[in-house]
């Protein structure tokens, strides 16, 4: 995916972003197309456009996709899927979009460390979900992070987890990385790209991460469901706790986990960014 292609998607997300927070305030009554598109400053037409450029499909079709009903009908799918996997034993890493992801834990001993030796290089980027500040060292990526104007403040979070090691500046390399995250369609015989992640947390954190790159594209799952998916099932508190630590933004889904309800819920980089994300994938699988 170009930089320009980037860049455009970034910008059409700020709308899609004002549209969800609009459509939130007055879900009671249901708003219609022109009362979202007059809200926002567009046309109906202009909307439709945007909706069109950045989700590829109506913004209806994408306001379906944001509803409690929707929600609840894919926990109950999932339901289904994680009780089979659970029953099989099975785990190992999951597909993200046309992304293959692969990860590692650092030692407790690399932790203790504090990155004393470890060269790592950051850069911010645009992604179809706003400007993102990307660090990755020469094993793979250990920081995603999206900015909402505190870009200053997410650079000085990284320095915070790696006090010790040698930050170096590449947005050139940030936005290659970005261009794999977010790939453009590719055939079906195609190998996906891939990325390999370097996550620094306890042991009960990163079985809870990597349970959750098992949940596939355009799944979503409760925390109850992920917890006994982590083989972990009385854990929903600590599982919440687990992933308001992850520190790789979309790449470790975290925005796949919604109350049972069908809310939403919290979200570190912010709920309306987190129900695009939802919306945003399952037109992806729609397509």
């Amino acid at each position: 995916m170009d930089d320009a292609l980037l860049d455009d998607r970034g910008r059409q997300y700020a709308i899609v972003a004002r549209a969800i927070e609009f459509i939130r305030g007055s879900a009671l009554r249901q708003p219609s197309l022109a009362e979202i598109a007059n809200a926002v400053h567009l046309s109906e037409f202009h909307l439709q456009r945007v909706f069109a450029a950045w989700a590829g499909i109506s913004p209806k079709r994408f306001l379906q996709f944001l509803t409690k009903e929707y929600a609840k009908q894919a926990l109950r799918k999932s339901a289904d899927v994680l009780s089979v996997a659970v029953a099989s034993g099975l785990s190992g890493p999951g597909r993200l979009h046309d992304l293959m992801v692969t990860c590692e834990a650092m030692t407790p001993g690399e932790i203790r460390r504090r990155g004393a030796g470890v060269p790592i290089t950051h850069g911010l980027a645009p992604t179809p979900f706003g400007e993102a500040l990307l660090a990755w060292t020469p094993r793979g990526l250990c920081y995603m992070a999206f900015c909402d104007d505190d870009a200053s403040r997410r650079l000085v979070e990284l320095a915070e987890q790696w006090p010790e090691a040698t930050l170096t500046s590449d947005p050139a390399a940030a936005r290659s990385y970005v261009a794999r995250i977010f790939p453009d369609p590719s055939p079906p015989d195609a190998p996906p790209p891939q990325l390999h992640l370097v996550l620094r947390g306890s042991n009960f954190q990163i079985k809870v991460w990597e349970a959750l790159l098992d949940v596939k594209t355009s799944r979503i799952v409760s925390y109850s469901q992920l917890a006994a998916s982590a083989g972990m099932p009385n854990a929903q508190r600590a599982v919440g706790s687990a992933l308001a630590a992850n520190s790789l933004a979309y790449l470790i889904p975290c925005h796949r986990v919604i109350r049972e309800t069908g809310d939403a819920g919290i979200y570190r980089w912010g709920s309306e960014r987190k129900s695009a994300m939802l919306a945003w994938e399952a037109a992806l699988d729609a397509a």
